[in-house]
């Protein structure tokens, strides 16, 4: 993912200024190191720090129309720009970069044509003659997007908090699916799909249908000049994005120049789940696969680096951020510079372990919905700044909005987990890929429990951040935590422990109010702790609080060994497994 940074109408077109949108556009480079790109029309500045992927010869950004009187600064990759090319023959083109077709879009159709984009994006578009400009975000929010506004009427725009939060007077998380025209001053949804409402759709399920969307979700995603890998983990999401892309690779213009032979990539701990897992699918599919081990201090060493990337003090963020983190900058070191990914499946299938409990499918399929609007704040977040940190790219398949719109017109009955009819979570996806002639996993890796991240790596990850953050916090601390940290207040050590380091290098009020809050089990939303009147109790993120469903739940007494409790802290008590140590049986 690249960089994007641009002022707009700041009053002020000094040199002093243009050294400043350069200082703020030098913080982004870490996203686009291969190029750096500055305009400036009279008192706006587009900057641009690319990641050089399709077109690396003559992409280069800011990007303009035929007589420049339009320029555009864009983040992001648009898989149909051959099509829409098609469309647009009068059009004389400067550069092979596939997001060159957005400011002869906008020539042809003005505001209007954000939704023929299929892509993820960010991008701000300045229009010199009629003096105006327009910012968009992708329909999810795979690309992260911040908006400021400053004392002297300027509009600031920049793809981490880090470019803007220092110069406004007001800034913000820019919300997915919409655009910013300076000619109205406002907001407006440009992405707004029939599941949008979060009624219950009908659709009976069909699992080739399925199969197809995600299979072209897959392959449209392999359009790159560079090296480039897959992530993998060995569970279902993972599995079957490596499986489909090494069926598709021999076709793609990367394999023409870099050869056929797929590379995976899997991180975690010696011994853990996903590490295992992944050289048996990596074997299974016949990549070149690379495997990264760290220990639990090599995490906590780089805890300060994540939340300086990735801008967040969410605990469910930051734990699966830390291995990805590590992972990308091996990754980076090989000469790779893009990797698919399995996030988003688990939202819009209901995945995670607590759907097991959901009453009915009209509650199924709404929390599904909140799950999939509220991704930018979380996963998608996760994804593009822990790999972005070191000029990688993450493209995310099952997010693409084709297969988003499939799978959520399907009748949630069909997704509901029912284990006495041997439906797991995720059924519907892994029957699509049931295929008997020509298997595209292993059975035990097609019916694999699901592992969120921050667990596969290693269970004992996550136990470890706990006790490092006791040594850190202590219970005088976290009995003041509500006034120290009004908003979001931190219930755990561990929570507290990361909210410190943010506020250190993120002290604004505006800051703090761009990461999510609430109560969670399991990673739900705080309206799905209502379906299980326990888990209030055991408010904690990873997937092993799914007592009773998660194989090495927290009650399980062979394989978790808890210390005595303090009734000082909610940290402390048994449930949150505030001294907990995962035993390996």
């Amino acid at each position: 993912m690249c960089g994007i940074l641009a002022v707009l109408g700041c009053t002020d077109d000094s040199q002093a200024k243009r050294v400043r949108v350069l200082e703020l556009s030098r913080r982004l480079r870490h996203r686009g190191p291969d190029w750096s790109g500055i305009y400036q029309h009279e008192d706006n500045y587009l900057a641009h720090e690319r990641l050089a992927i399709v077109d690396p010869d003559s992409g280069d950004q800011p990007l303009f129309n035929e007589d420049k009187t339009i320029v555009v600064t864009v983040n992001g990759e648009i898989y149909n720009h051959e099509e829409l090319r098609k469309d647009l023959k009068n059009h004389k083109f400067r550069t092979g970069s596939d997001c060159d077709v957005i400011s002869h879009l906008y020539e042809e159709h003005g505001e209007n044509f954000v939704d023929m984009l299929d892509g993820v994006f960010s991008f701000v578009l300045l229009d010199t003659k009629h003096n105006s400009f327009m910012v968009a975000r992708d329909a999810i929010g795979v690309t992260s997007l911040y908006i400021g506004w400053g004392l002297d009427g300027s509009v600031w725009i920049s793809s981490e908090m880090k470019g803007l939060h220092e110069d406004c007077e007001h800034f913000e998380v820019f919300p997915p699916g919409h655009l910013y025209s300076s000619k109205s001053g406002r907001f407006k949804q440009w992405y707004n799909p029939p599941w949008y409402n979060e009624s219950v759709p009908s659709t009976p399920y069909e699992p080739l249908a399925v199969r197809r969307a995600f299979e072209d979700a897959v392959t449209k995603r392999l359009m790159s000049d560079v090296p480039f890998g897959v992530l993998l983990s060995g569970g279902l999401d993972s599995s079957l994005v490596a499986s489909i892309t090494a069926r598709h690779l021999a076709g793609t213009k990367a394999a023409k120049r870099w050869g056929s032979q797929l590379h995976s990539f899997c991180v975690g701990l010696e011994g853990s789940p996903d590490v295992k897992a992944g050289k048996e699918v990596a074997d299974y599919l016949g990549t070149v696969h690379h495997e990264f081990h760290f220990t639990v201090q090599d995490g906590i060493d780089a805890i300060e680096d994540v939340i300086y990337h990735v801008e967040t003090y969410d605990v469910t963020t930051i734990r699966a951020s830390t291995p990805m983190f590590l992972m990308s900058r091996k990754i980076k070191s090989l000469g790779v510079k893009m990797v698919l990914s399995g996030e988003g499946s688990d939202e819009i299938f209901g995945g995670y372990l607590y759907f097991h409990n959901a009453p009915n499918k009209q509650e199924f399929h709404q929390e599904t919905c909140r799950k999939i609007k509220a991704l930018h704040k979380y996963d998608c977040l996760r994804a593009n700044k822990a790999t972005s940190a070191f000029g990688l790219e993450a493209r995310i398949p099952f997010l693409d909005k084709e297969f988003i719109n499939t799978v959520m017109s399907l009748d949630p009955e069909s997704k509901m987990i029912k284990p006495e009819e041997g439906r797991i979570e995720k059924w519907v996806l892994r029957r699509a890929f049931d295929d008997e002639e020509r298997p595209y996993l292993p059975k035990h890796i097609l019916y694999r429990q699901k592992e969120q991240f921050s667990d596969g790596v290693g269970y004992s990850w996550i136990d470890g951040l706990k006790a490092h953050a006791a040594e850190n916090v202590n219970d005088k601390m976290m009995s003041n935590a509500a006034h120290i940290f009004p908003h979001n207040s931190p219930l755990t050590k561990e929570a507290y422990y990361y909210r410190m380091i943010f506020e250190r290098f993120f002290p604004q009020n505006l800051a703090r109010l761009t990461v999510p809050g609430g109560a969670t089990v399991a990673c739900s939303t705080a309206k799905a702790v209502e379906w299980d009147a326990n888990w209030s109790n055991n408010m904690d993120p990873s997937g092993r609080a799914a007592i009773g469903v998660h194989l090495s739940d927290y009650d399980d007494n062979s394989k978790v060994a808890v210390s005595s409790p303090s009734p000082k802290t909610v940290e402390d008590t048994p449930m949150m497994m505030g001294q907990g140590v995962v035993i390996q049986t």
